[in-house]
């Protein structure tokens, strides 16, 4: 019998061949995305810092998100935070998110500055469009589909961008900031009391010529874009939302009476404004300064136009469906009617468990109805029995997920709902 210090040695011996053997068959685990800082992304004249998050499963043709955080955030704490929505979608969609990162005290970002207010001024925009250029070489971006959003002193931003830079963002969504220029201030101080207060009101065309003022001399077309605030909100009151309505209508040309209004939840006032809904605001009662509450980014990722998969050929939904649903569709309908005229919004929702890739709405109006103007949808003809075509970003319907349209027109007496609704060429309840 050998010694008890060969048995052991010969034992140790074995189990090592074992464990080798045994462990070269436990399968390698997948990789996994994560939030990545990049370094030397270009000119960057306020030391800000950059990350990216690139889902394992990107889209040939990606969209491109800038997410900004708010005063004290990272882009950590907005990763995996109030954000948290974008980076689902991300993973869903294929898309790609650039977070910058604001490194000065207080972590606030400057939109107070007169260099901070101009196209390529040298401060923080410059440094963040700098990320941009990066993200859209590195990672093949749609350059149709660039979007930002951002959460309070990034919702500020968001709206400087918007103004700075119409001609690359497409959309955007800001919550709970202010119009852009609204934080201007003239003695270095980068917090402006009147604005945050809610007590510095200009006229629309005062706000418009503004926001124009930061790309002196374009002439092209402004992002989409999307505002949400809370009416109980202390840090930048809440009059700044009709302020910044009355900016962003005027920049887009069109008027300041909604085209529509409804709620999406029990405690939000949505107002759309423009045939197209260029121009959206929502209105969260009872809601402070901490937005987005639940639900809220779902709603800016479809404004956004986020929840579709990018597509390596073409930048923008076409009107071409996909097989319908297996299952089918349900459209509620509400009507406000006067003398001559009436309104209509229609709540088209998936009830399939496929989702819907591009849609057609077929229904009828009652007769002597004919539709002088819509929203969210293309429309023809204007009479009878009419098709209703998805615009660019709301083309996707998931399953269990609705999306609202809807219309004006004139009546000669019958001020009824339409009736006989077919998505895709299915039958839909109504309710």
């Amino acid at each position: 019998m050998g010694s008890p210090t060969r048995i052991g040695a010969l034992l140790a011996a074995v189990l090592a061949v074992i464990a080798a053997v045994g462990f070269s068959f436990v399968p390698q685990q997948a990789h996994a995305a994560t939030l990545t800082q990049v370094t030397g992304f270009g000119t960057n004249p306020t030391n800000l810092n950059m990350y990216v998050y690139a889902p394992d499963r990107l889209a040939a043709r990606p969209a491109l998100l800038v997410m900004i955080h708010y005063c004290t955030g990272t882009a950590s704490a907005v990763h995996n935070g109030g954000g948290r929505d974008y980076v689902t979608a991300a993973d869903r969609y294929g898309f790609v998110i650039v977070y910058p990162e604001a490194t000065r005290d207080g972590r606030c970002f400057d939109v107070s500055t007169q260099n901070a207010l101009r196209r390529n001024g040298g401060s923080d925009s410059t440094g963040i469009m700098s990320m941009v250029s990066h993200a859209r070489q590195r990672y093949n971006v749609d350059p149709a589909r660039i979007v930002v959003s951002g959460i309070s002193s990034g919702a500020m931003m968001t709206n400087v961008l918007a103004a700075e830079y119409p001609d690359v963002f497409s959309a955007a969504s800001a919550f709970a900031g202010v119009p852009a220029g609204c934080f201007a201030t003239t003695d270095g101080s980068m917090w402006n009391s009147q604005c945050s207060g809610g007590t510095l009101n200009k006229t629309p065309q005062q706000w418009g010529d503004q926001a124009r003022a930061m790309f002196p001399g374009y002439t092209g077309s402004y992002p989409r874009i999307q505002l949400w605030h809370g009416t109980n909100d202390t840090t930048l009151a809440y009059p700044n939302f009709g302020e910044a309505l009355d900016q962003w209508t005027n920049v887009h040309g069109v008027s300041r009476t909604p085209v529509s209004t409804d709620q999406p939840q029990s405690n939000w006032t949505r107002t759309r404004y423009g045939a197209s809904g260029v121009v959206e605001g929502i209105s969260a009662q009872g809601t402070g300064h901490d937005v987005p509450t639940a639900g809220m980014v779902g709603h800016a990722i479809t404004f956004l136009g986020l929840d579709r998969p990018g597509d390596p050929t073409t930048t923008t939904t076409t009107t071409t469906t996909t097989p319908p649903p297996s299952q089918g569709c349900s459209v509620k309908t509400t009507v406000n009617a006067w003398n001559t005229g009436l309104t209509a919004n229609l709540t088209i929702t998936n009830t399939s468990a496929t989702p819907v890739r591009g849609w057609s709405l077929v229904f009828t109006l009652p007769g002597g109805q004919t539709i002088t103007s819509g929203w969210s949808a293309t429309y023809s003809p204007t009479s009878g029995q009419v098709t209703a075509r998805n615009v660019s970003y709301n083309g996707d319907i998931a399953p269990g997920a609705s999306t609202t349209i809807g219309f004006q027109a004139t009546h000669t007496g019958n001020a009824g709902a339409p009736s006989s609704f077919s998505l895709n060429g299915n039958t839909c309840t109504t309710g």
